[in-house]
C-alpha cells in the first residue's frame, strides 16, 4: 500500500515536470500555480503534518518569479503542491495506521 502511494507521487512529479517543459509560463500562470501550491500546504498544515522541503520550494518559487523566471517558478510551485498533497496522503495514511503499531 505505503509503495502504491510513493510510485503514485512519484509519477505525479514526473508528469508536472514535463508539463512545465511544454509552454512558457506568464506571471498569471505563476499566481495560479502558487494559489494552489499554498492551498494544499495549508490543508497539510491542519493535518499537522507539513513538510520542510514543501516551504523552502515555495520560497524558490516566489524567488524565481521576482526575478522574472516565470517557468521555474511554476515548476517550483507544482513541485511544492505535490509535496503538500504528498504530506496530506502520508497523514492520512498514518492516521488509519497508528493504531496497528500499539503495543497490547
Amino acid at each position: 500500500m505505503r509503495n502504491r502511494h510513493l510510485i503514485l507521487i512519484a509519477v505525479a512529479l514526473s508528469v508536472i515536470a514535463f508539463a512545465g517543459v511544454a509552454f512558457a509560463a506568464s506571471a498569471d500562470d505563476f499566481k495560479v500555480a502558487l494559489a494552489k501550491a499554498e492551498a494544499a500546504d495549508k490543508q497539510a498544515y491542519a493535518f499537522k503534518n507539513q513538510w520542510t522541503t514543501t516551504e523552502d520550494d515555495l520560497k524558490k518559487a516566489k524567488a524565481a518569479a521576482a526575478a522574472g523566471k516565470f517557468d521555474d517558478a511554476v515548476k517550483l510551485a507544482q513541485q511544492a503542491e505535490a509535496l503538500a498533497n504528498a504530506s496530506i496522503v502520508q497523514a492520512k495514511e498514518q492516521e488509519k495506521l497508528w493504531t496497528e503499531a500499539v503495543i497490547r
